[in-house]
């Protein structure tokens, strides 16, 4: 008890962080003892242990008697400091108001020191404001005085120099128009302004009168110098100036082509444009140096002759629109656009504040094919020369500031081209249908692939001048209206001259029809199409594939020419559809040919006794037949569509897809089967698939690899007819073998296929139900559905009961017939 005593002691005294078990919190006074004294031979040092932590005891008293006198002597010391620090705050403060002191005493003599300077600056700068107020007041006066008898003379020359001059001192007479005289200084310059304005009008008005047609002989120096006052003066003089000239200059105009003249008429449209050219030409020879370049006053005559001409003349095509016709409204068109194009080229466009036209951004480079080489303005004038009307003009510049300036009269009446581009296009679409009948199918192409018929390259380059057309003159509602023209054109197209004009199957690949029910002899061969026939179908395909994508770049350039708001109805898409329906009808047709011609090679491999085959020997006849036909159409075939190789590879898929389905169905008809049947068959159908896998360069000179998606199609399909086969010839005992080994072999195993295998081996029933039986403990549970549709298989009727059935339709059709 005394031991626990002490090291409990010792412990609460030891404060500082240690190792020591006794300074744990979790201190265990018995462990620890027992630690010390595992054993009670280890009690006999009991002693000097108890010793030792006495020994530690009196230290540890030792130091905190030491700690506590030290802390004692600190609090001295600190008291000392403390007072030692105030009295050094006090000598400070008083330190920094004796500086204060000092820096107030020396503020106040600096600023007696500089009280006179200041009053001398301000002195200094009043006295300069007002001897140049003074000067400028000089100088308004006389320069007043001087413009008023100025004016008196129409010394225009002077006054545009000494009138800016005044009026540049006078603004610095703002803030003093509360002095009577400033302000009668104000009043005066304003009242010589408007004095200088009236008669600068009276001036032009009696050089230039509003009445009458005699022009006089020269400008004049003296209105030469008032064009330069009107550019100091209020704007609305020159504007007044501008106004009245262009209007004397312009009336000639409106007299020459009035209404009930013939020149007016559209027919003449020529002489508009010549006059106002010989009218540019006059006025730079006799007024160009009267009024200032900046006035830009020829294009303003321009400008304004482009609004006369369009108000005319929509007035005028108002009041005869019925005698608007196409060819009329296109040479109409085709001159205000050169007009437009020269107005361009000699003027910048910087009068037009009434925003005619926004400038376009420049198209991106076109991968159109029929929108290259595009006709020059030059070609363009030899084209009309020779009076080719309908010839394309190029489209108009996208920087063009003057464009549709004159020629947006027009676009009320493009219903007129838009009827005629429908009535064209139909006339066209019937021209081609009658070419390709006088002129018959295409002939086969084997060097260059499969010729794209020569009728659709001319429909597009038409399309193309249709468009150019109607694009130089409107971007609005006229584009949308032959947009729908293209659309209709294009789908006739595709029925009449594309679809029309495939051949048609005398049989269905999949129905019974009645000449397939006639044919008295076994194996015949079944309606083939000629080689003309299969040149003609891949031609078709070229030419819709050609269409296909022509018109998906020619509704890319028809939502480059209309405005941004009506882009989103261009759509061609439906008619694309259409092109892509060709192709597909186009490819189905090859195929069902290729796989017609094969069928009677099946039905010869159905037909055969495969229980009575002694020996395996080389591949059957039926399967030299079918590479046979393979061998005459896919050269053909693959030579003309040389150039959409893509196609070409979908018809080798589609035919695959079709053609091995069918030879498994066939091969299942094949019954019994002896072993050494099994084994034939097997080597012909390893044959076949040799053959399906070099399909698509059979034939041909350049082997290339079969595209990766077609040859897993035909690996995969060719290869279940092989296990099918494996399976066939494997025995049937022990039976739980042969259902193993039926299950490991087809990946996609069910009870129809396997009843299928064992007709095949020619089991009989009773052996079939119990290996049917087996099968179905062996595969793993289906869901219910699955597995009520397998009972609904079993409940069908069987291959050999479905085969009487058809034989004794045949029989009764041939009797009826």
């Amino acid at each position: 008890s005394t031991l626990l005593l002490v090291l409990q002691v010792v412990r609460e005294l030891a404060v500082f962080p240690s190792q020591d078990p006794l300074d744990r919190a979790d201190f265990n006074a018995v462990e620890y003892i027992n630690t010390l004294f595992p054993t009670e031979q280890s009690l006999a040092n009991i002693d000097e242990v108890v010793n030792k932590i006495r020994l530690k005891i009196r230290r540890l008293d030792d130091n905190i008697r030491t700690v506590v006198r030290g802390q004692t002597n600190v609090g001295q010391d600190g008291r000392q400091a403390l007072e030692e620090a105030q009295k050094a705050i006090q000598q400070l403060f008083g330190k920094i108001k004796d500086i204060k002191d000092k820096a107030e005493k020396s503020e106040q003599m600096v600023k007696e020191i500089t009280r006179d300077i200041k009053q001398l600056d301000h002195a200094k700068r009043h006295l300069t404001t007002s001897i140049t107020t003074l000067n400028h007041l000089h100088m308004l006066a006389g320069g007043v005085d001087s413009l008023e008898a100025m004016t008196r003379r129409r010394q225009y020359g002077e006054v545009a120099n000494l009138l800016q001059g005044v009026m540049n001192v006078l603004e610095h007479f703002h803030k003093y128009m509360g002095i009577p005289q400033i302000r009668q200084l104000s009043e005066r310059v304003k009242a010589a302004q408007t004095e200088l304005g009236q008669q600068i009008l009276a001036d032009f008005e009696e050089a230039f009168p509003s009445q009458g047609t005699k022009r006089p002989g020269g400008p004049s120096n003296v209105l030469r110098d008032a064009c330069l006052v009107a550019n100091i003066l209020d704007p609305r003089i020159k504007q007044e100036i501008i106004k009245k000239f262009i209007k004397q200059h312009l009336s000639e105009y409106l007299v020459l082509f009035q209404e009930n003249q013939d020149v007016a008429w559209l027919d003449k449209i020529d002489r508009r444009y010549a006059w106002i050219k010989r009218q540019l030409v006059d006025y730079e020879e006799k007024y160009g140096r009267m009024f200032p370049r900046e006035w830009c006053m020829a294009e303003r005559i321009a400008v304004e002759f482009c609004h006369v001409t369009r108000t005319e003349l929509a007035k005028i095509m108002r009041t005869r629109a019925k005698e608007i016709e196409v060819k009329l409204l296109l040479f109409a068109i085709q001159r205000t656009t050169n007009f437009e194009g020269f107005l361009a080229k000699r003027f910048s466009g910087c009068t037009l504040t009434d925003g005619t036209l926004k400038k376009l951004e420049s198209p991106p480079p076109s991968t159109n094919p029929f929108l290259e080489d595009e006709p020059t303005p030059e070609m363009e004038e030899l084209a009309t020369e020779k009076g080719d009307l309908d010839q394309p003009k190029k489209p108009k510049a996208p920087d063009n500031p003057f464009h549709g300036i004159v020629s947006k009269c027009f676009e009320p009446h493009l219903y007129v081209y838009i009827e005629s581009q429908d009535k064209n296009l139909g006339e066209l679409i019937d021209r081609f249908v009658a070419d390709f009948k006088a002129q018959g199918p295409p002939k086969p192409n084997t060097d260059e692939g499969g010729a794209v018929l020569p009728s659709c390259a001319d429909l597009f380059v038409y399309y193309k001048k249709c468009m150019v057309q109607c694009s130089q003159l409107s971007t609005g509602e006229p584009m949308i209206a032959l947009t729908t023209i293209f659309q209709k054109y294009l789908r006739e197209y595709a029925w009449k001259i594309l679809s029309g004009n495939l051949p048609k199957t005398t049989t269905s690949s999949g129905g019974l029809t009645i000449s397939s029910l006639l044919k008295e002899k076994e194996g015949s061969e079944v309606a083939k199409f000629t080689l003309e026939e299969l040149c003609l179908i891949c031609s078709i395909l070229s030419t819709a594939e050609y269409c296909l994508a022509t018109t998906q770049q020619l509704e890319e350039k028809l939502k480059e020419k209309v405005d941004v708001s009506l882009i989103e109805r261009i759509n061609l898409t439906g008619e694309m559809d259409t092109f892509s329906t060709v192709i597909s009808s186009s490819i189905q047709l090859l195929v069902q040919d290729l796989d017609a011609a094969c069928d009677p090679a099946l039905t010869a491999m159905s037909k055969m006794q495969w229980q009575n085959v002694e020996h395996v020997g080389d591949q059957s006849p039926y399967v030299t037949s079918v590479i046979l036909h393979i061998k005459q159409n896919v050269p053909i075939i693959r030579d003309n569509l040389a150039s959409t190789r893509k196609y070409f590879t979908q018809f080798c898929i589609k035919f695959a897809n079709s053609f091995i389905p069918k030879f498994i169905t066939h091969l299942f008809k094949c019954k019994p089967i002896s072993m050494v049947g099994a084994e034939q068959l097997l080597l012909d159908t390893h044959s076949l698939k040799m053959v399906l896998l070099d399909l698509p360069s059979i034939g041909s000179q350049v082997v290339r690899k079969a595209p990766a998606s077609y040859t897993k199609i035909v690996v995969k399909g060719m290869t279940r007819a092989e296990m099918i086969l494996k399976v066939v010839m494997a025995p049937h005992e022990p039976l739980v073998v042969f259902v193993d080994n039926y299950i490991k072999l087809l990946t996609d195993c069910n009870t129809e296929t396997f009843q299928k295998i064992l007709d095949m081996k020619g089991l009989k029933r009773s052996e079939q139900s119990s290996m049917l039986e087996l099968l179905r403990q062996r595969l793993p549970a289906p869901p219910s559905g699955a597995e009520s549709s397998g009972s609904l298989s079993l409940m069908a009727p069987t291959p050999e009961q479905e085969s009487s059935r058809i034989r004794k339709l045949e029989k009764l059709i041939k009797k009826r017939l």
